[in-house]
């Protein structure tokens, strides 16, 4: 007999095409969910930086190296959980 008490957090529909993951339930490698990745800046302002003038080309790198290791994150977090292909 079926265990009516069960409710499942994933099921599927347009024939399987389609997974709904319900509020509570989550994506996981093997029963791991992903790291927490940390929001990426997004009000840089010229206050942020040594010459409130202008931004020079490290400071860019630096920004970008910063939003790189982020990406990256979400990169691995997806390839961990079967989304992406490993790279």
């Amino acid at each position: 007999m079926a265990d009516t008490t069960y409710m499942p957090k994933t099921y599927t529909t347009d024939g399987g095409d389609k997974i709904v993951i319900v509020s509570g339930g989550s994506i996981t490698n093997d029963g791991t969910q992903a790291a927490t990745i940390a929001d990426g800046k997004t009000d840089y302002a010229q206050a942020d930086v040594d010459d409130a003038a202008a931004i020079n080309g490290t400071e860019i790198a630096v920004i970008f190296n910063l939003l790189t290791v982020q990406i990256n994150a979400i990169l691995l977090a997806l390839e961990g959980v079967g989304i992406l292909a490993d790279s």
